[in-house]
């Protein structure tokens, strides 16, 4: 009895060490991605000279973060494919009003400036809830996208699965959020939320002047 008891205490120590090994563990991880998520760029609205808010990006100045991304065809797109171009990083939704505003905007300023050298990424957000091997859901949210296309008759590429570059991009909380890079690949302006077509336009001119 007493050698029952003894194996059963040991037992019983032996599960509660696994427990608190398991538990630290999982309070590690947490805190690693705590730590991560805190470190990430991000981007903060500051008071312009009027006092009206304004979007400042840690980018600004510095290179784009570099993507590959499929387009609705399925064949991946890089921002690397349009070096030497004046690039529009455009993140936006189907369901993000005021990216149905300005979506008109950037499809003509786009026909305005492409021989220039200009050209405008379109990268949908929408697919942050779906998980990777959800093959059905994906086809449904690029369907949205493709009707969304369609509709606004937009004539630039457009890439899925934006929300993977949440992080790189400075965490993305406002849709849409836009990051003019030069020639060179450098952020020269970002924009998050709706502005207006003036302010895109000066954007996209401060990228082509570089």
């Amino acid at each position: 009895m007493k050698r029952n008891t003894i194996v059963l205490t040991a037992v019983l120590c032996i599960l509660a060490i696994f427990a608190w090994a398991g538990w630290a563990n999982w309070e590690y991880r947490q805190q690693a991605a705590a730590r991560l998520l805190a470190s990430a760029a991000r981007g903060v609205l500051v008071p312009d000279a009027n006092g009206a808010p304004q979007y400042q990006s840690p980018f600004t100045g510095k290179p784009a973060p570099a993507f590959a991304l499929e387009d609705l065809s399925g064949k991946k797109v890089s921002l690397a494919d349009y070096k030497g171009k004046a690039v529009l990083v455009n993140f936006w939704a189907t369901w993000c009003g005021p990216c149905k505003i300005e979506t008109p905007w950037i499809i003509e300023l786009r026909e305005k400036y492409a021989a220039q050298g200009f050209e405008v990424l379109g990268i949908d957000t929408e697919g942050d809830d779906l998980k990777k091997d959800d093959k059905a859901a994906w086809a449904k949210d690029k369907a949205a996208v493709a009707k969304f296309v369609e509709q606004e008759k937009i004539t630039y590429p457009i890439l899925v699965d934006g929300d993977s570059l949440s992080q790189e991009y400075g965490g993305l909380d406002a849709m849409p959020t836009s990051f003019f890079v030069d020639r060179k690949g450098t952020v020269v302006a970002a924009q998050m939320g709706l502005t207006s077509e003036s302010d895109i336009e000066s954007n996209i001119q401060k990228a082509l002047a570089n």
